[in-house]
């Protein structure tokens, strides 16, 4: 899953809730994301141009705290 923008990228069915690492280390979760929207993604040739197009702006989230090292 090579991309310049997205590290890692996760998804809970339970609570509909996709968690993309980027590059940076900084986490979001966005919130009510339908299942196959994370399908989609994850089939995507880009996955910072399927998040640009098809996630930010569309979907709630909040920043996930991350440990200082």
């Amino acid at each position: 899953m090579p991309s310049s923008v997205v590290q890692s990228m996760r998804y809970n069915p339970d609570t509909h809730t996709l968690r993309i690492r980027y590059v940076s280390g900084i986490v979001y979760d966005y919130k009510n994301v339908p299942e196959e929207v994370f399908e989609a993604m994850k089939a995507a040739g880009s996955k910072g141009r399927f998040l640009n197009q098809h996630i930010k702006g569309h979907y709630d989230f909040v920043k996930v705290p991350t440990a200082h090292r």
